[in-house]
């Protein structure tokens, strides 16, 4: 079968072909309708040799939704032909926070050395992939498996991130989105259709927050170094209840910081290298400012997003690519190109 991998750190992934995988006792063998490419991918690619964490050579991708095409010894609990989506955060099924659906923050992932696929163990870039337990497979009935993809990480993330954070979004409140692309433009859905707050959006180009205003925003703001001023002007002395940054980056961080309210939150959602711990004390922000770093999200909140998306209220904007041209969509993932989420179809 055909397989989108990384072989050596550094380098572009390759279309290789390798072996078809068989199920083993307790797995799940899905017939790969849709994989979705990520900003945590192109991480991963650009991760130096000397610290590479992985071995190699791995199929990417862990963003997937399939078809159930053959089941291991032990497995009854689904059966063969159903649509699913894949639960990318696994852990090990028994701790505190998996006991409650939340594998995302499992206790004992990393001394079990378990991890999600496409991120330690192959994924789903790739004609079939295993997975390791039924319980991390979400049925999708009917949906469009290319606007499924995306939802276990790019729907997960930002409707994890933002979850906490509604009660606050109340009418006259705002909230601020930094990063409009394949993350943050769900974000920006989501508060559009789940709260009654004032949206403003910040990123780089012009190009990027028309998309912005396109999928929600009230307000959009460049994301340069007149960003926290430009940003006060539309919110006034109160300042923004939530900020959720989808960047991560030091700079964005900073923006972050300098926009929120009292009693606000900071967000930081994105990958980047920016740290927020030296920003935070009695008189570096207004009072009460809550600073979040979430992850992922739990098996249940993939289910709400999926019927989310079911009930029309999120749609994920994406570019679909063939396996042989999945190469090309990490090209363009790098290059900051896409509008909306790369999505791989075998």
């Amino acid at each position: 079968m055909k397989a989108i991998q990384i072989v050596k750190p550094g380098a572009e992934p390759e279309l290789r072909e390798v072996e078809k995988p068989t199920p083993g006792p307790g797995q799940v063998l899905l017939r790969v309708t849709a994989a979705g490419a990520c900003h945590s991918d192109d991480f991963v690619l650009n991760t130096p040799a000397d610290n590479f964490p992985y071995p190699l050579p791995m199929t990417l991708g862990h963003e997937g939704v399939g078809v159930v095409e053959q089941t291991g010894s032990g497995v009854d609990s689904i059966s063969e032909g159903t649509a699913v989506a894949v639960y990318g955060p696994w852990g090990c099924g028994v701790c505190e926070f998996c006991s409650r659906g939340m594998e995302n923050y499992c206790s004992r992932a990393q001394d079990l050395q378990i991890t999600p696929p496409g991120l330690g163990v192959d994924g789903a870039m790739a004609e079939f992939m295993i997975v390791d337990d039924p319980r991390h497979l979400v049925p999708i009935g009917d949906l469009d498996p290319v606007r499924a993809a995306p939802l276990t990480d790019a729907g997960l993330t930002p409707y994890h991130a933002i979850k906490p954070s509604l009660p606050k979004l109340v009418g006259g409140t705002t909230a601020v989105v930094i990063g409009a692309g394949g993350l943050g433009h769900i974000g920006i859905e989501l508060l559009k259709r789940l709260t009654p707050s004032r949206i403003i959006a910040l990123d780089v180009t012009e190009e990027k927050l028309a998309f912005a205003k396109e999928v929600g925003a009230d307000e959009v703001v460049l994301s340069n170094d007149d960003a926290i001023d430009n940003v006060r002007e539309i919110t006034g002395s109160d300042g923004a209840t939530a900020v959720f940054d989808f960047v991560g980056f030091q700079p964005t961080i900073d923006i972050a910081m300098g926009v929120v309210g009292t009693l606000g939150d900071v967000v930081i959602v994105g990958l980047g290298d920016g740290e927020a711990a030296a920003k935070v004390g009695m008189f570096a922000q207004p009072q009460e400012v809550s600073v979040r770093a979430p992850y992922w999200g739990s098996r249940s909140e993939l289910i709400e997003v999926i019927n989310l998306a079911r009930d029309g209220v999120l749609d994920v904007a994406v570019e679909k690519f063939s396996l042989d041209d999945g190469v090309d969509a990490y090209r363009k993932l790098a290059a900051n190109e896409l509008r909306g989420r790369a999505v791989v179809v075998p």
